[in-house]
């Protein structure tokens, strides 16, 4: 049989050193200038104006920048999506005619609007627009969402934490089901932090509102990897009260490996078809869905069950004295010095 937990200690080196880049991505700044890390913010987070224009014929995205410069428009992004259309994000833009000013483009000045002066100018000089898509998100509107989205993934943590708890109520020291099911939770959503951090920075991937979305599916993908398994435990421990925890949870781990695998590739099948066919809108939806499940399907197995091993053999615990005593030994060892 596959020794899953007595091999738990080289998991969690594993999950350390995978989980490391994202976070040092999320710390670092995004470039030798920029003072901007973490993630790479799309307009759902930062206010701003977005234009998705899609053009009649293929387009060249340094033209389409140089005219957005000459208009007054300097910070703009520009992403591309196919041959023909662009996304176009700057700063908030006037959809009205706000009478112009001496730091507008001519064009506003005349009377038109900043978005409007945009699109014309672009199908004048770049050519023949099929369409345009326009969003605007207020700077207010963008610090609601931010602290939406964290009450969100907390509230879930803590109704996640409660249920477990209740629900495996007549297994001993039941708290620790609900603790190690969020601990992979988290795991899983650092993974997914860290990896569109490095995107942000690799590829100026954004996130959006559909991000936070995707992080609260990942967070259910997670814990229903994680019952999964933790309801086997629990009638093996019914079952075989005589064995010890880390054979049940061994034992419990190989029952359920074929049906986590399982659930978890016909997800993802499903998931990069909408990748390769789906459009730009939800792509940011679907990739976050898609590191979460694979990060949720290793967590399910090789995190969150050998952390409760870990847990009742005291490993925990000895780690946390370990590392109260550091800083005080550190300490004295300093008086020390300053004493000689």
């Amino acid at each position: 049989m596959w020794d899953v937990v007595g091999k738990r200690r080289w998991y969690f080196l594993f999950s350390a050193l995978i989980l490391l880049p994202g976070l040092i991505s999320m710390i670092i700044p995004s470039g030798w200038v920029s003072l901007d890390s973490g993630l790479k913010a799309g307009i759902d987070f930062t206010s701003g104006s977005v234009l998705n224009v899609t053009f009649e014929g293929p387009v060249s995205v340094k033209d389409v920048q140089a005219r957005m410069t000459d208009l007054g428009y300097p910070e703009v992004l520009i992403q591309r999506f196919g041959d023909r259309s662009l996304l176009i994000r700057t700063k908030q833009l006037d959809i009205e005619d706000s009478g112009g000013g001496p730091y507008k483009p001519e064009c506003v000045r005349n009377g038109l609007s900043e978005r409007q002066c945009i699109q014309d100018d672009l199908e004048t000089f770049i050519g023949p627009i099929e369409g345009v898509d326009f969003a605007s998100v207020s700077p207010i509107v963008a610090k609601e969402t931010i602290r939406n989205a964290f009450y969100a993934v907390a509230a879930a943590s803590v109704f996640i934490l409660l249920y477990i708890w209740y629900a495996f109520r007549k297994v001993p020291k039941a708290y620790r089901y609900g603790v190690s099911a969020v601990l992979a939770l988290l795991h899983d959503v650092v993974f997914v932090l860290g990896m569109f951090s490095i995107l942000g920075k690799l590829i100026n991937l954004e996130v959006n509102s559909t991000f936070i979305v995707g992080i609260l599916i990942v967070a259910g993908y997670s814990v229903n990897d994680t019952i999964v398994v933790f309801d086997r435990i629990r009638e093996n421990i019914t079952r075989h009260p005589d064995r010890a925890l880390e054979e049940l949870v061994n034992l419990s781990i190989m029952d359920t490996v074929a049906r986590s695998l399982n659930t978890s590739l016909t997800s993802l099948f499903v998931l990069l078809a909408m990748l390769l066919l789906g459009g730009p809108s939800i792509r940011v939806f679907l990739l976050s869905v898609t590191i979460g499940i694979v990060a949720g399907a290793y967590s399910s197995i090789f995190i969150a069950s050998p952390f409760l091993v870990s847990w009742e053999r005291g490993e925990v615990g000895k780690l946390l004295r370990r590392g109260r005593r550091a800083p005080a030994a550190a300490a004295t060892g300093l008086l020390h010095l300053l004493g000689r």
